[in-house]
């Protein structure tokens, strides 16, 4: 595992599973709320999600992306993340914590991941380059004849975020399902 030194240009992802006792499950997740907002409010701060279990008494899962090493370390050392912890009513208690840094925080929100240590780099290179591929091919061949007529700094500026949103929510999860006993082997 590497630690926050080690990784400091890159981005880190947190990703926190809480055990919540039955009948608080509202309270929680309007905790888990607040503490999000909060995080997201929060310099360098880059999204969060909240994932409800997939059956009744399995954790919760908090995901927290930041820019950099630096924006994390502050906002685990934040006053509104403090705030947050002194209004936790005790009806939920972290189970695992993860942080992942670079490429490993896409990997971390697909199924497989969730429950896997990360591949290694080489191997979410390889998969990375499987989802990427087809995606700006097609962008190549369907798209840019058509925008042939704007500057390429604009034309850039629209593919990058359809070929970004592609990626995280289509190519990426459907490349590690058909690999996932590649990247993570049991």
């Amino acid at each position: 595992m590497t630690t926050l030194e080690q990784t400091a240009g890159e981005e880190v992802t947190l990703f926190v599973a809480r055990r919540v006792d039955r009948g608080h499950e509202q309270e929680f997740e309007r905790w888990a709320r607040a503490i999000l907002g909060a995080a997201a409010a929060h310099p360098g701060n880059l999204g969060t999600g909240l994932l409800r279990p997939s059956a009744p008494g399995e954790p919760w899962h908090l995901l927290l992306h930041f820019r950099d090493a630096d924006a994390f370390r502050a906002w685990q050392l934040s006053p509104a993340r403090a705030a947050c912890f002194a209004r936790a009513d005790g009806h939920h208690v972290e189970v695992a914590r993860r942080e992942l840094h670079g490429m490993e925080g896409w990997f971390a929100t697909t199924p497989a991941g969730a429950r896997s240590a990360p591949p290694p780099r080489w191997k979410m290179t390889i998969a990375s380059t499987l989802a990427i591929a087809p995606l700006t091919l097609t962008t190549n061949l369907l798209l840019t004849p058509h925008l042939t007529a704007l500057p390429v700094t604009l034309r850039t500026l629209l593919l990058a975020p359809l070929i970004s949103a592609l990626m995280t929510y289509v190519a990426l999860p459907a490349t590690t399902t058909a690999l996932r006993r590649w990247l993570f082997p049991r």
